[in-house]
């Protein structure tokens, strides 16, 4: 059965359209938007699903009104914003180094941000605002320093995590040593931040990271393809014309700033990068980065696993991030046990 089909566009541009991969994107986006949906009507006070549907149509009652669209309806979307980060980040980072270890999680680029806000916090005890953006400044920062250290005459796959996780116990260090110096109230409010969270957030969130979508996510699609070429290895990515360097740089640099911006929005969420790049590439069946795939469903994981704490546990009682950090622990022992069995590691 053929997979792939060639589309020409109206002007004249011939498109391979693979069909399973689009097949899975579709049936994802349908599971994310009923979860959504589910999600918002999800709470202290329950709001049936056609309910939620007939108030975001702009039908319902002034009650229902303020509670979906100022209090739950922003949650989820920054919900979906940071969990499509997520994935669209861990997927160019596990495509660049090409190994399914290359994940922000694994380099340090959380802890990295979690040192920024924690600096805020502890140091300065600043708002929710200056720690959003120290946690966004270190994110950038920490992606900086890996790119520096693994720099040899360009940047190599194994290199880059193996720097990332000396950096990411460097810094963890300097995480603990700060939860050390602050005083109770700090404390237990940085260790709340640290867990990721999407409890309280509101359209304050929701706009940089949308705004962030749209300029991110366009940049990346327009570098797809070399981005296939450089799963290839860096000669024969340069054989077709790839400016290698230039485009692992710029790839790189998207791929730390959407991680930098979802963790200042949400907190460190942990996993949802490495699994998401994973699982769409079994899904799809299908070679490459699958970016399209890894964003869709690590919006769906986010989605679904905070629709799981609040179900299981009740609202605002149990971060998602607790979730997430459960089942992708699981899941990287698992890959870590497959790919030595297949000699990788």
């Amino acid at each position: 059965m053929k997979t792939t089909k060639a589309v020409r566009t109206p002007g004249g541009l011939s498109v391979r359209l693979d069909i399973r991969a689009a097949v899975v994107v579709a049936v994802l986006v349908v599971v994310v938007l009923a979860a959504s949906v589910v999600l918002i009507g999800t709470g202290d006070f329950p709001i049936p699903a056609m309910d939620v549907l007939r108030t975001l149509a702009g039908n319902g009652n002034a009650g229902q009104e303020f509670i979906i669209n100022d209090l739950r309806l922003p949650r989820v979307l920054v919900g979906l914003l940071v969990g499509g980060a997520l994935g669209l980040s861990g997927a160019l980072f596990q495509s660049i180094s090409r190994n399914p270890l290359g994940s922000p999680d694994v380099l340090g680029l959380g802890q990295g941000a979690t040192a920024g806000a924690l600096v805020m916090i502890v140091i300065f005890g600043g708002s929710a605002a200056q720690v959003a953006f120290g946690a966004l400044v270190g994110g950038l920062v920490t992606g900086l320093a890996i790119y520096v250290l693994a720099w040899k005459r360009g940047v190599h796959g194994y290199r880059l995590v193996l720097v990332g996780i000396g950096v990411s116990a460097f810094v963890t260090a300097i995480n603990g040593y700060l939860l050390t110096k602050a005083d109770f109230v700090d404390a237990a409010r940085a260790t709340v931040w640290m867990t990721g969270s999407l409890n309280g957030r509101d359209w304050t969130q929701v706009w940089p990271l949308l705004l962030l979508f749209v300029v991110v996510v366009p940049l990346v699609a327009w570098y797809g393809r070399a981005l296939r070429m450089l799963e290839m290895g860096d000669d024969a990515a340069g054989a077709l014309g790839v400016p290698v360097e230039r485009t692992r740089l710029l790839l790189l640099a998207a791929s730390v700033v959407l991680t930098a911006a979802a963790t200042a929005a949400a907190g460190p969420v942990t996993f949802v990068a490495l699994t998401a790049p994973q699982i769409a590439r079994r899904l799809t069946r299908s070679p490459g980065p699958n970016l399209l795939a890894s964003t869709v469903l690590g919006a769906t994981l986010l989605i679904v696993a905070d629709l799981v704490s609040q179900r299981a546990f009740g609202a605002d009682q149990l971060p998602v991030g607790v979730v997430t950090g459960t089942v992708g622990g699981a899941y990287l022992l698992w890959l870590l046990v497959t790919e030595r069995k297949a000699g990788r590691i």
